[in-house]
C-alpha cells in the first residue's frame, strides 16, 4: 500500500497555500514566495503541467530553491546549480533551560541589522523582507544584534524555526540554543508543532537541535535552480 504524503513533505507548497498565501506568486499548480521575501518555490506534484508552471516562476537573474522530501524532475528550461541532502526535524517536548535574560523582540527597525547578521553568518537566504514571515527574537550587546532566531514557513499545525545564527565574536555563549528553544516553545504554546531543516552534513547543528527536543522526521532534498540561457 502506498504511503500518503505527509503535509511536511512539500512544506513550501503547503505554506503558500494557506498561512503564507498572501506572499505567494504563481498559479494553481506551482507557487513561489515574493522574491524579496524568500527564494523558495514549489510545485503541487511532479506532473508535466505542474513542472511547466513551476518553470515559468524561475528567473535567469536569480536562483530559485526547492525543498521537499523527494527530488523532483527538472522543470523544462531550467538547470540545477546544486543539489544537497538535508534533514527535517520535528520537536517533541521543548524545555527552556534558563531564562531568556537579554532576549528581545525584534522589530521592523531591526531589519537591516538582521540582514547584516545573516549575511555574516549565512544561516540561509535572508532577503529584505524575510523577517515578515514570523516573529524573530534576538540578543543585543551594546546595541548591536549578535544573535537571532525566528519563524519562517507556516503549515496547518506546524511552524518552522529558522534564521538561527550568532555573530562569530559571541559564539560559545549558548545563544543559538537559548533562542531556538524560546522560539520553539512559543510555537508550541500557540498549539503548533515546531519543525526545522538542516543540511545533512551540518552534524553540529543537528546535534544541538536534537539535544533540545527535536528528532529527525525525514530526509529532504534541496535543489537550487536557475533558468537555462
Amino acid at each position: 500500500m502506498k504511503t500518503l504524503p505527509h503535509v511536511l513533505d512539500r512544506p513550501i507548497w503547503q505554506s503558500l497555500q494557506e498561512s503564507h498565501a498572501r506572499y505567494a506568486q504563481g498559479g494553481k499548480l506551482a507557487v513561489r514566495y515574493a522574491p524579496d521575501i524568500a527564494l523558495f518555490a514549489a510545485a503541487a506534484d511532479d506532473s508535466d503541467a505542474a513542472l511547466g508552471e513551476l518553470a515559468g516562476l524561475i528567473s535567469a537573474d536569480a536562483v530559485t530553491i526547492l525543498l521537499q522530501a523527494e527530488g523532483t524532475p527538472l522543470p523544462p528550461g531550467t538547470i540545477a546549480e546544486a543539489t544537497s541532502a538535508a534533514v527535517q526535524l520535528v520537536a517533541g517536548k521543548i524545555d527552556v533551560t534558563h531564562p531568556a535574560g537579554d532576549m528581545v523582540e525584534l522589530e521592523e527597525t531591526d531589519a537591516p541589522a538582521m540582514r547584516a547578521l545573516a549575511a555574516l553568518t549565512k544561516p540561509g537566504p535572508f532577503l529584505p523582507r524575510t523577517h515578515v514571515l514570523g516573529g524573530f527574537v534576538g540578543i543585543k550587546h551594546k546595541g548591536q544584534l549578535v544573535a537571532m532566531a525566528g519563524e519562517r514557513m507556516k503549515l496547518p499545525g506546524y511552524t518552522e524555526v529558522s534564521g538561527v545564527c550568532t555573530h562569530p565574536d559571541f559564539r560559545g555563549k549558548s545563544y543559538g540554543r537559548l533562542l531556538s528553544q524560546s522560539v520553539a516553545r512559543r510555537i508550541m504554546d500557540r498549539g503548533d508543532v515546531p519543525f526545522l531543516h538542516a543540511y545533512a552534513g551540518n552534524t553540529q547543528a543537528i546535534r544541538l537541535y536534537e539535544s533540545i527536543g527535536f528528532a529527525k522526521r525525514s530526509e529532504m532534498i534541496v535543489t537550487v535552480l536557475r533558468r537555462a540561457v
